[in-house]
C-alpha cells in the first residue's frame, strides 16, 4: 500500500503546448506497472481549455467544481458540472475546459498503453471555443 500525502504532490502550469489560458495540473497518482492508470486534478480559469486530444484505452473526467464545456470531434459541445462523469472512447478525438465565465475543476482519469497515455493534437481556435460557448 503507498499513501501519496497531499504535501507530496507537486501542481504546475499546464504547458502552453497543451492548454489554452491558465490551467493548473495536480497529478494524483501514475499507478506502477502493471497497472496503468494516471490520475490528475486540473483546475481551468474561465475561457482555458485543452488542445485537441485521444487517449489510447479512453478518459474518464469527473467534475467537481464549476462548469465546464466537453466536445468529441463532429458532436455538439456540452456544458458539463460538478458531479457528471464523462466518458472518451478510445482514440475518440476531443478536448475540454472551462467555460468563458466560470473556472472548472475535473479529475482526469485515463490508462498507460505502452507507457503512453495521451497524444496532444492542434490546439481548440478561439472560433472553435466561442462557438461551444453559445451552445
Amino acid at each position: 500500500m503507498d499513501i501519496i500525502r497531499v504535501e507530496s504532490r507537486a501542481a504546475g502550469a499546464g504547458p502552453a503546448a497543451w492548454f489554452t489560458g491558465e490551467v493548473t495540473v495536480e497529478p494524483l497518482i501514475t499507478a506502477p506497472e502493471p497497472a496503468r492508470v494516471a490520475l490528475a486534478q486540473v483546475t481551468f480559469t474561465a475561457g482555458a481549455r485543452t488542445a485537441w486530444h485521444t487517449h489510447p484505452l479512453g478518459q474518464t473526467l469527473i467534475i467537481t467544481a464549476g462548469c465546464g464545456v466537453v466536445q468529441r470531434s463532429g458532436g455538439p459541445a456540452e456544458r458539463v458540472y460538478p458531479g457528471d462523469v464523462v466518458w472518451f472512447a478510445p482514440g475518440e478525438k476531443h478536448w475540454h475546459g472551462a467555460t468563458a465565465t466560470s473556472s472548472l475543476t475535473h479529475v482526469a482519469v485515463q490508462e498507460r498503453q505502452a507507457g503512453h497515455a495521451v497524444t496532444w493534437l492542434e490546439p481548440v481556435s478561439d472560433a472553435e471555443y466561442a462557438a461551444a460557448n453559445r451552445q
